[in-house]
């Protein structure tokens, strides 16, 4: 079947169709999906998914320029100008020199004998200057006239000195004006493609929530690093280059027209023919490309979704099925991508074809000219020269266009969002805010369907008011709507109908902004950002009189929120307290710990209205109890609407709305909706928390001050054992981890290794090692194409030694020869690069495929503690992915068939050289290194800033990724500024460090082109030496002169790619850095027992851990368990207290620093890692599915084939069946990028089907039914318990009730076993777990 995008609901191929300046849909296999519903309705879907698609054009890239800005790009452009005119100016002065040395010629000949330095032609000189009359000769019947003068050799040898000195002078000047062209553009494009990253993000973070629901944050990060830097090179120095070459073009037009207008005009015709063909080539190259660009982005989603799960591709072993969804879209990329390539080749095949077409023309036509007297020789060579100079810019402008092009293409997505008006957008003026909020909230006749699921409608003529003040509580089943209301409370997405009011006040004619800052949200899945606890918390202050309060006051308020919400007792064991980093979305945290800072920062603003969504899922019995009393008084005064699943938490509360299907089915206080003995009565039964509230009160009463007790003694323990010298209680030795990673070898870090030029270009040899022949057949084509030069080359010599001929007849016979082969030259080039091009273009493609498989490949094969590491953040890692494969090919296509074209040139043409002019080739030669010297250095220095740039564009990317994947956390508390009051600083921080590095790029880059005309006055200068001694003839002079010097221009062109190859030499070593990196546990590695008839038993045998990028926090402190074959085993304590470790241990994530851990008598390290993962599957706290269908993600639980009967079985067990057949398409019904068109108890149900389908030896369940309502985790819990039975069975489990029929309980504290035994034998021990038991008020303690 076809692949679904993460992005739409369509094959792949069906959204790459291009359309341009219309409608487009996200989803564009569904353009009729809200046809269904009435018009008005339909409306208000669409105008929450859809957005048009605008084209964009070279200007658009300027659009944030200030005046300043476009300043300075104006004298970027004079100077570019300036520079572009130099070229053609060069033109004037070298036919100047050609006459002058073809006139010197020309009389040698004439008068037959050399000149010895005192006769000539019997005539005494001394040096002076001679003038005769005029005088006709007459040559085998031919009449010339020579004119009345007459050149000695002093005087010929000052000509060319004055005419060699004006090289000079243009030498100094270009060096100057490429210099502020070049580092101009440069600088202007950091610094506006900085803005564009910053108005991109800002108009993201203003988007509904319902554009988010289709578009992955993958491609958000794909579009912040790397399209905006295809932006970037389209409005760097690439500009400059094509101002100069456009320049240049037009220039030597204008300079052929004034000194010969009638050749001028005829070889007119092959620019207009050069001109068209190549803007016909160009927009079908742009087309291509922006096809390919939708393949990269949409396969940018899928990795971002994968790396971003890597615990649970992990776990399950789907890292291979899931890289061959992301090379899916890699194909498509490579197809359009080729063909893009193809054009490119083609265009410039094009361009040579003009060159050498030119001088064929040129010199055959300008051969009747000189012989009708209507031009000169000078005029006819500075024409040529003009002319073929022109199509030449031509050739240099088509490499530098497609960086316009393509930034062009990126530009359009870009725009597109930027200028994407919101139906919701948070940074309105508009609305009204209100002077005193009371809190009275009402929604009356509320229909609502999610814009990304039009056939589901989830709320109809919904009405409940919510008086001020007080607590409402809202139950029912999963996707009963509970979660749409809070939704719809904060605006994130349109009713279709009804209304939604605020003190009697319409939400939509309040102010979005000012609204949401009323409200506090804390979600199921709480999400914290890559800061300190300290900035997290803070975070909750925005919009509030708090928010410019001072350092120390703000301190304060967090600290008192910490302190309500239960989190100071964790806090105070770090040993940075409130300013340690919580890690990317808050990994370093368990779920308990998130919880409770999310918590806090809802609480810390002292909001108006209080929007609890599960708020204390994630928190254990000890913790929920003290969270809920806090919760409970923040609750006090204020409008609080909590949804939950568990009734002991909301039995207080003023209202309670049960909920089925978007419809209200009964309503009251808890003592109320008792009696009725209606479903609520049901969902309480089957908790089990129905008794007599006094006796509830005692018991919490006690609990509490039980717990002040235990908490204070487990932050001693904590604080004695984790101490910053690692001291342990007895202050005599250090702790057992402590010592063993003391005595750790340090291990070689592969990113610190520095890769040779010749290294990296022989690791990309060995990658395109299978289209080998494809790449030595594009660089033969190269090297012939490079040869031509030297062909060309010794046609010039002639011809300009034809033009130096008295005898018209023979000159025009010679000429009518050469310019014949001039044009099969043409014809040859033509072909030669076009096939070698297409060859490059080929083998870069896949190329480019093969390098982001491979690095996907092998960042999946990394084990867990890679991806810990702050550098190795989900945004940075699909930020490299994107774009250092997209470098990559700066060593490709058009930049690797230019080296090979310039390394041919420059080589033979010296060798030519020296064979028929040693003396002059040799001096000629010793300009070469100084221009290759400049063009190379300035290579090395983009190369090195290269490397640090990167860290700074990963930054940016994964700070852009992070917030948009958390949007609606962004948007509830309103952090949209504060979002890109970051991004701005680390933008700005990026263009400062850029600028020392542009100034030198720009100097050697100048230096390089004002060499070039050094050298030619050198040449002229030193070669006229010759002329004069009559050592040389005029062959032999521009032989060696084309050879050397056009090679030495090529070199020039060569290292102007020098940004592209830079770029591509600091890529290709990411790449082989990355591919390098060995994980301690490889998922690659053959070797290993393969467990067989696995039991199931499970020990744990004194095991020490602590997570290599916290080694300074103990987490496990010699850890004993014994789980026995079919055993069902629960693992209960406080939040951190080492459970999901436990879990991650078994899952072999990490290896303990000391001890074993067992299975059927044998350490799990001497296992197979893939085949011991076999025997156990996973259900998390925090569901992960992925994009596709429920089908395909139940698939995934096992790499055997799989039946339509066992899969319904499963799902049957896991309760999800009925819900699956109740959708329009059933099993095939798309999950959406991470399931987010799916809700979280229907996420966690496929995820349990996912898990029964691998029939795993080991279940592994971490807080698997957390996410599930009364109702349906009754079912559940006894499909889990009945898939138990005959395998062993770890759960971790804050909710008592569900697994307090255990055959074993272990309590964790502090990183050890306190307790273990049944339910029963712990309850009558009334200790720790008699404790968490009374808290949760289970009956049936007797």
């Amino acid at each position: 079947m076809d692949e679904k995008t993460p992005l739409v609901g369509t094959t792949a191929d069906d959204k790459l169709s291009v359309s341009t300046g219309e409608t487009v849909k996200i989803e564009s296999a569904r353009l009729d999906e809200f046809s269904h519903l009435p018009v008005n309705e339909a409306k208000i879907l669409r105008d929450q998914v859809e957005f048009v698609q605008k084209s964009a054009n070279f200007f658009s890239f300027y659009r944030y320029a200030t005046a300043k800005d476009i300043a300075m790009l104006c004298v970027a452009t004079f100077c570019a100008v300036c520079d572009g005119c130099a070229r053609p100016l060069m033109t004037v002065i070298f036919g100047s020199i050609t006459e002058t040395f073809t006139r010197y010629a020309g009389q040698a000949e004439m008068y037959g004998s050399p000149y010895n330095g005192t006769s000539y032609n019997g005539m005494v000189s001394n040096g002076t200057y001679y003038q005769t009359n005029a005088t006709y000769y007459e040559m085998n019947n031919t009449s010339i006239y020579y004119g009345d003068d007459y050149l000695s050799p002093d005087e010929f040898q000052r000509r060319v000195n004055k005419l060699a000195l004006l090289f000079v002078y243009l030498g100094i000047a270009d060096i100057f004006l490429s210099y502020v062209a070049i580092y101009t553009f440069i600088d202007r494009g950091e610094v506006l493609s900085g803005r564009i990253k910053e108005h991109y993000l800002r108009a993201t973070l203003r988007q509904n929530i319902g554009y988010f629901d289709r578009l992955g944050s993958g491609e958000i990060t794909v579009r912040v690093s790397a399209d905006t830097l295809l932006i970037q090179e389209g409005m760097s120095e690439k500009v400059s280059y094509i101002i100069s070459n456009g320049t240049m073009f037009f220039a030597a037009f204008a300079i052929g027209f004034i000194r010969a207008y009638k050749l001028t005009f005829i070889m007119l015709s092959i620019a207009v023919f050069v001109l068209c063909g190549s803007f016909y080539l160009l927009n079908r190259m742009a087309k291509y490309f922006g096809m390919a660009l939708e393949g990269s982005s949409a396969g940018g989603t899928v990795a971002e979704e994968v790396l971003s799960s890597i615990r649970n591709v992990q776990a399950f072993g789907i890292q291979d099925r899931l890289a061959e969804r992301y090379d899916q879209y890699l194909a498509i990329s490579e197809k359009w991508g080729f063909k893009a390539g193809i054009y490119l080749g083609l265009m410039t095949a094009l361009m040579w074809l003009g060159v050498y077409s030119n001088d064929a023309l040129g010199f055959w036509q300008g051969g009747r000219f000189i012989r009708s007297g209507d031009e000169t020789v000078g005029g006819v060579i500075t024409t040529l020269l003009a002319m073929i100079l022109s199509t030449f810019a031509l050739a240099n402008i088509s490499p530098h266009a497609r960086s316009i092009t393509n930034g062009i293409a990126a530009a359009g997505k870009i725009f597109s969002t930027i200028d994407r008006e919101s139906i919701i957008d948070s940074y309105s003026t508009s609305g009204a805010c209100l002077e005193n909020v009371k809190g009275d909230i009402e929604l009356s006749n509320i229909k609502f369907v999610y814009p990304s699921r039009p056939n589901v409608t989830i709320l109809n003529d919904f009405n409940l008011k919510i008086p001020a003040g007080k607590t409402v509580a809202l139950v029912g089943a999963s996707g009963s709507g509970k979660s749409t209301i809070i939704g719809l409370l904060e605006r994130f997405y349109e009713p279709l109908s009804g209304c939604v009011t605020l003190d009697g006040k319409s939400t939509r004619d309040l102010n979005i902004r000012w609204l949401r800052q009323q409200i506090a949200l804390v979600s199921q899945e709480p999400t914290l950002f890559g800061c300190s606890i300290y900035e997290n918390i803070a975070h909750g202050l925005i919009g509030t009189k708090y928010e410019f309060a001072s350092e120390v006051e703000k301190r304060e308020l967090v600290k008192e929120a910490c302190r309500q919400a239960n989190a100071m007792t964790f806090i105070d064991t770090f040993p940075e307290g409130l300013d340690t980093s919580v890690g990317e979305r808050g990994f370093l945290m368990s779920g308990g710990q998130k919880q409770r800072i999310a918590i806090a920062r809802a609480i810390v603003g002292d909001p108006k209205i209080l929007l609890l969504d599960e708020a204390t899922s994630a928190l254990d019995t000890r913790s929920e109890g003290v969270v809920q009393e806090a919760l409970d008084r923040a609750s006090k005064n204020r409008t609080t609407i909590v949804i939950a699943h568990r009734l002991s938490t909301i039995k207080d509360a003023d209202n309670i709305v049960v909920m089925r299907r978007g419809v209200i089915i009964e309503q009251g206080t808890h003592d109320e909706l008792l009696t009725k003995k209606g479903d609520y009565y049901d969902l309480v039964e089957a908790q089990k928390i129905e008794q007599q509230k006094k006796e509830q009160e005692e018991k919490l009463e006690v609990a509490d001050n039980e717990e002040e007790g235990i908490e204070l003694e487990f932050v001693q323990e904590a604080t004695e054992e984790d101490g910053l010298l690692g001291i342990t209680r007895e202050k005599t030795n250090k702790s057992v981890s402590s010592m063993i990673i003391a005595s750790m070898p340090v291990k070689r870090d592969p990113q610190a290794e520095d890769y040779s030029l010749w290294e990296l270009v022989k690791f990309l040899l060995v990658l395109s090692k299978p289209e080998e022949k494809y790449n030595i057949m594009g660089a033969i084509g190269s090297s012939l194409t490079g040869l031509a030069y030297d062909a060309m080359g010794l046609l010039f010599g002639r011809s300009v030694q034809a033009f130096s001929s008295p005898d018209y007849d023979f000159m025009s016979s010679q000429i009518a020869l050469y310019s014949g082969l001039f044009f099969m030259l043409a014809v040859v080039q033509l072909i030669v690069t076009g096939l070698s091009l297409t060859f490059f273009a080929y083998t870069t493609q896949k190329l480019v495929r093969r390098i982001r498989l491979r690095t996907l490949k092998q960042m999946l094969r990394q084990d867990i503690r890679f991806y810990d590491k702050d550098e190795n953040t989900t945004g940075s890692l699909t930020s490299t992915l994107s774009q250092d494969a997209q470098f990559v090919e700066g060593f490709g296509g058009a930049t690797l068939g230019q080296v090979m074209n310039s390394t041919m040139i420059i080589i033979t043409g010296v060798v030519l050289a020296i064979a028929i002019a040693w003396n002059l080739a040799l001096v000629c030669c010793a300009c070469l290194p100084l221009i290759i010297g400049a063009g190379f250095w300035r290579f090395y220095v983009l190369s090195v800033f290269q490397n640090t740039t990167k860290k700074s564009n990963q930054i940016a990317g994964s700070y852009a990724c992070e917030a948009t994947s958390a949007i609606r956390t962004v948007t509830s508390l309103t952090r949209e500024d504060d979002v890109m009051e970051h991004y701005h600083a680390i933008i700005a921080e990026q263009g400062r460090k850029s600028k020392a590095a542009s100034r030198r790029s720009a100097f050697w880059y100048g230096l390089a082109q004002g060499t070039q005309y050094f050298t030619l006055a050198l040449t002229f200068w030193y070669g006229s030496t010759f002329i004069r001694r009559r050592e040389y003839s005029l062959f032999q002079f521009y032989v060696t002169y084309s050879t050397i010097l056009v090679g030495a221009e090529n070199a020039g062109i060569m290292f102007s790619f020098a940004p592209d190859m830079g770029k591509a030499k600091s890529a290709t070593a990411n790449v082989k850095k990355m591919l390098d990196t060995m994980p301690e546990i490889d998922t690659w590695d053959t070797t290993g027992k393969i467990p067989e008839n696995v039991r199931g038993d499970v020990e744990f045998r004194d095991v020490h851990f602590r997570y290599p990028t916290r080694p300074q926090v103990p987490v496990l402190r010699g850890l004993n368990l014994t789980i026995k074959k079919g055993q069902y085993v629960a693992l209960v304590g406080g939040s951190g207290c080492g459970k999901s470790t436990t879990i991650g241990l078994i899952e072999h994530f990490y290896r303990p620093l000391k001890g074993e851990i067992l299975l059927d008598g044998q350490n799990i390290q001497d296992f197979n890692i893939n085949a011991y993962r076999e025997q156990i599957a996973l259900v998390q706290q925090e569901p992960t599915l992925y994009s596709g269908s429920i089908l395909e993600n139940i698939q995934f639980g096992t790499t055997r084939a799989v039946t339509e009967e066992e899969i319904i079985a499963v799902c049957k067990q896991a309760n999800i069946h009925d819900f699956i057949m109740s959708l329009p398409d059933g099993y095939n019904t798309l999950c959406g990028s991470k399931g987010s068109l799916l809700s979280g108890g229907q996420k966690q149900r496929i995820a349990i089907a996912r898990a029964l389908i691998r029939q795993p030896k080991v279940l592994l369940l971490d807080e698997a039914t957390s996410a599930l309502d009364s109702e349906s985790e009754k079912v559940v819990q006894a499909a889990l318990d009945s898939a138990a039975k005959g395998r062993t069975t770890i759960a971790v489990a804050h909710r008592l009730s569900t697994i307090q029929n255990a055959d074993v309980i272990y309590v964790f504290e502090a990183g050890k076993v306190l307790e273990q035994g049944t339910h029963q034998e712990l309850l009558a021990l009334r200790g720790k777990y008699y404790e968490l038991v009374q808290l949760q008020a289970l009956e049936g303690s007797s």
